[in-house]
Formats: C-alpha cells, structure tokens, sequence
C-alpha cells in the first residue's frame, strides 16, 4: 500500500476504548476518528494495536469462532495463549484489531473484542484486582484514495491490511489522542483470610460427591 499526494491537513485520530459488561468475562469496544480534514477514509483499514497486561486475555478458540462469522477480525501475538494460566504465570498479549467503518461517520470506525479476566493471588483487604489497559496505537493503510501521509510513520507490523489479505501490507501509525489514557478493568479476587474456609468447604465438597458416585456405582453398576 503506497500513498502518493499530500492533500490534506494533519489532525490527531480520536481513540476511545469502552468494557461492556460485568465480571470476568468482557468485550471491549473500540472506537476511532480519524483527524483528517476535507476527505473521507472510505479506502483505508484501520486497526488498533493494544498490547494487554498479563490480568486479561483473547480465547483464541472463542476469536476463530468469531473470524469464521465475520463478526470480529484479530491477531494475536502470539496465537497460542494458555487460558487456564493464572495473573501471575501469564505474560503480555499484542493484539492486532480491524476495525469496520461507522456507517454514521465517514472518518469513523469501530470494533468489538471479547476479553476474559484471569484469576489473580487472593489479596489481603481488597476484593477487586485492577487491570490496566493502555490506550491502544492506530494503524491506517490506505490503498485506493490519497489520504496524507505527510504526520504518519510507518510502522512495523508483518499483517495484511484486511482479513481478506494474505501478503502483509505497508500500515502507518497516526497520531492520536485518546479520550482517556487507560481503562481499569475491575476483576473479583478473594481474600486470604477466607482461604481456610475454602479449602475446608472444597475438600468436604470433594467428599460428598465422591461418596455419592460411589454410591450409584455400587447400587447400579453391573460388575462381571
């Protein structure tokens, strides 16, 4: 993807990230404008670059289920992500995010992206772990109009520019300015000073059940 003419003026994009939903098991909404002055961007992809802290991850298998329906269209780095992991075993995840245009703003666009909390160390006080989100870079690759490259710089990312591509393409970071510099996530967390009751609950659990199987097995199992 080339851009060749310098026809309009430079504005910073606006990015705005929003969580959906309650507890451990989100979507997040993300929303951009981008700042530029007397054209529309009816030829570019855009795509949101967000790295996400260790507390929060993509279901990799629940994200294909999605591209297959055309409802969400991502890349993970790295795509194979252990979602049994808890916070304090699990590492970033770079996430690549198209976005569709707004149908109600030329310049708009927008996307949606299921994230999931993971489980953190029980905490002394606090019921609530926070997870950071930074607000995430803007990526534009405009291959059929001649939107300005003149603020843009090219940016380092081997993906094609649609979910339809398969060869990478030329993205170009914008500069951008976010509605807010992060979002906290809120994820529940339990309290160290309940683990003995857990723990004495758990096992008793554990018991009954396996008596009751043991039960059923012995009253209505046939055995040769």
């Amino acid at each position: 993807c080339v851009i060749l003419d310098v026809q309009a003026a430079c504005q910073d994009a606006t990015v705005t990230q929003e969580l959906l939903k309650e507890g451990f098991h989100r979507d997040l909404l993300v929303k951009v404008e981008l700042g530029v002055v007397g054209e529309d961007a009816g030829g570019c992809a855009v795509a949101a670059r967000t790295r996400l802290p260790p507390g929060i991850y993509v279901d990799p298998y629940e994200l294909a289920s999605l591209q297959q329906h055309n409802l969400t269209k991502a890349v993970l780095i790295p795509d194979v992500i252990d979602v049994e992991a808890p916070e304090y075993l699990a590492t970033d995840l770079l996430v690549l995010l198209y976005m569709e245009p707004d149908p109600r703003c030329s310049r708009c666009f927008r996307a949606a992206l299921p994230v999931h909390g993971r489980y953190h160390r029980p905490a002394e006080e606090s019921e609530e772990a926070l997870v950071v989100l930074k607000s995430p870079e803007v990526l534009v690759c405009c291959c059929d109009n001649r939107l300005s490259a003149e603020c843009w710089k090219p940016a380092e990312v081997e993906a094609p520019c649609s979910g339809k591509n398969v060869s990478p393409c030329q993205w170009y970071s914008v500069t951008h300015k976010p509605a807010y510099k992060e979002l906290i996530l809120q994820v529940p967390v339990g309290l160290r000073q309940h683990s003995s009751l857990v723990c004495v609950v758990t096992l008793l659990a554990t018991v009954l059940c396996s008596s009751l199987i043991l039960a059923a097995l012995c009253k209505y199992g046939h055995f040769s």
